[in-house]
Parts: C-alpha cells; sequence; structure tokens
C-alpha cells in the first residue's frame, strides 16, 4: 500500500512485484497481466460454484463504480483521520513510482487484489470464522478480526530485508486502511474491497504521473 513520500514505502509483496516487472520490462508485464486475469477468473469461478447465482453485467458495474466511489474518498478519510489522531505533517499520500506508469498502474491492480486476498479473505475471514466457531458473537468476532487483521496488515510493511523504516504515522495509517478494508470486506464482500484497494492505488500512481 502507498502511503509516503519517500519511495521506499512500500510492503513486501510490492517490492517482490516490482523487482519483477523490472526484470521482465514488457514481456514481465505481460505475464503479470496474464496471471492476474487468470488469478481473478479463478476466484470468480470458485465464488459461482459456491453461490450460483446468475452473472450480471450490471451488477459487476455496479460494483466497479462502488469500489471507484470508496476509492476516491479513501486517502482523503483515512489521512483525515490519521491526522486527527497524530496530527502528524501532511500530506501522507504521495510515493515517487520507480517504474514507469503502464508497469505502476499493473503493479498497483496486482498488489491491491494480492493483499485483499491474504489480509482479508485468508487473514480476517480465517479469524472471523475461528471466533466463531469459539463461540463468540457475529458482531465481536468482526470487530476483532478486524482489529487483528488491521494490526497485522501495517506491521507486515515493516518486516524484513524489504521493510520500511517504523514510523508512527504510516503504522497509524495503514492501521487504519487495514481497519477499512476489513470492514469493507466483512460487509460488502472481497469484489468491492478488493477493487477499492486496487483502483485508489491505481488513481494514485496516475495522480503522482499527472
Amino acid at each position: 500500500m502507498q502511503v509516503g513520500p519517500d519511495p521506499a514505502v512500500r510492503n513486501g509483496a510490492d517490492v517482490l512485484l516490482r523487482m519483477m516487472l523490472a526484470a521482465g520490462g514488457l514481456h514481465g508485464t505481460a505475464a503479470f497481466t496474464s496471471v492476474l486475469l487468470v488469478g481473478s477468473l479463478v476466484l470468480i469461478i470458485l465464488e459461482r460454484r459456491r453461490r450460483p447465482v446468475p452473472l450480471r453485467l450490471g451488477v459487476l458495474f455496479g460494483m466497479l463504480l462502488e469500489s471507484s466511489v470508496y476509492a476516491l474518498l479513501f486517502g482523503l478519510v483515512i489521512s483525515t483521520a490519521t491526522y486527527w489522531v497524530l496530527n502528524p505533517p501532511l500530506p501522507l499520500l504521495l510515493i515517487a513510482p520507480a517504474l514507469g506508469v503502464r508497469e505502476q498502474v499493473v503493479l498497483s491492480l496486482g498488489a491491491g487484489i494480492y493483499e485483499e486476498l491474504v489480509f482479508r479473505v485468508l487473514l480476517a475471514g480465517g479469524l472471523f470464522v475461528v471466533l466463531r466457531a469459539a463461540g463468540a458473537s457475529r458482531r465481536l468476532a468482526g470487530i476483532s478480526a478486524a482489529l487483528i487483521s488491521a494490526v497485522i496488515f501495517s506491521a507486515f510493511h515493516y518486516i524484513g530485508v524489504y521493510g520500511d523504516p517504523w514510523a508512527l504515522e504510516s503504522f497509524t495509517f495503514r492501521f487504519l486502511a487495514g481497519l477499512a478494508f476489513s470492514a469493507l470486506f466483512l460487509l460488502r464482500g472481497f469484489g468491492v474491497a478488493a477493487w477499492t484497494h486496487a483502483l485508489y492505488d491505481v488513481f494514485l500512481t496516475l495522480a503522482q504521473a499527472a
């Protein structure tokens, strides 16, 4: 997740994807785009098998429009919330791209969907299921899963060789972002959360390139 003016501000997923795209150039971008499309298709097929409902283009367009609105509001809302909590110097949102705009857009789409799959579907969703099985109410399980997954999501950006330098401001921003994405996932589903995250990164990349 892109949050800061320092071009080193990224997580391990961002770094690995950047390395693959930079090494592969145009072919790397095409290959990653193909993998992204195939992965998305597999998720759609699995979801339709679990809940066999008619696939309507109007529903998909509505989900994309909803996610676009959330993505446009996301940075402003989370930055403002971070400012209220810590009163840090603003802005928190710009990052200098190390790759071309096209590669940045592909990376943003892939990283956004990847992070939602890992931190929301597997982590938050898994915690919710475990807590419900342990006897917690839906509300308690949802709140606990959102809080725990948000802390882990934010902390993940500072771990390992590719981790960012610790900063309370960026940790708080990512924690609040994790809460927001977890709420979207639990209330609106993976599709809306993933597209909101991916489009937020895309819009941020395009704004930086403009």
